[in-house]
């Protein structure tokens, strides 16, 4: 993580795996806000050919596809997977890869808030409190669903149940995440109801109606 500085508020998602984020980040955008989503930053790190060649050199071909890019998924089975092994290559991947996945959000942070117009930046990152970007929003917002509804929509996506529990052990408490957050938008629900939170937010913090 590195320093910024903007005067354009900046909110940071945080909830556990499949609880909606990126559903939040994209109600937030539809309502005028800049999204700088860190996970499709990530897919470029990972076609940089020296991140290629690191990867390469620590865990063979096999986690390469047929077009020479990293798949995702296999890297995946590697990183999560049971102590001590997984916990140890999740450190050298996010070594590798995080210091290059920040200076692309400082630039993207940066453009966006020199662009007129924009009421607000989020940032929608998997891992915010772990990876310490929580330190430089204005607000964390807390993405809440119960564990099974979030396995359910794990597993709809093509996740095993294995998939979702490395991953969810991967990651800090939910409750801490919840307790730290500055507001908390249910999101068990419907996308109607999760809507109408996002716009009570947006209208509590910017002092604005949502632009529709």
């Amino acid at each position: 993580m590195g320093e910024t500085e903007t005067k354009v508020p900046l909110w940071g998602i945080v909830g556990g795996i499949a609880s909606g984020k990126s559903l939040i980040a994209d109600q937030l955008e539809r309502l005028g806000a800049a999204v700088v989503r860190a996970d499709e930053l990530a897919h470029e790190v990972l076609k940089l050919e020296d991140v290629k060649t690191l990867a390469r050199r620590r865990w063979g071909h096999a986690i390469f596809a047929g077009d020479g890019q990293i798949e995702r998924r296999a890297l995946g089975k590697i990183v999560f997977a049971a102590p001590p092994e997984g916990p140890r290559e999740l450190k050298y991947l996010e070594q590798l890869t995080h210091p290059k996945i920040g200076q692309l959000m400082l630039a993207q942070i940066e453009q966006m808030s020199r662009s007129p117009g924009v009421p607000a930046i989020v940032l929608d990152v998997p891992l915010l409190f772990e990876s310490g970007w929580n330190k430089v929003c204005d607000k964390t917002i807390f993405v809440d669903a119960p564990r099974e509804v979030r396995e359910a929509r794990a597993l709809a996506r093509g996740w095993s149940r294995e998939d979702f529990a490395s991953r969810e052990a991967a990651q800090e408490s939910l409750d801490d995440k919840r307790r730290l957050a500055d507001v908390t938008i249910d999101n068990s629900g419907s996308i109607e109801s999760a809507q109408a939170q996002v716009e009570r937010f947006w209208q509590a913090s910017l002092g604005a109606s949502p632009r529709k």
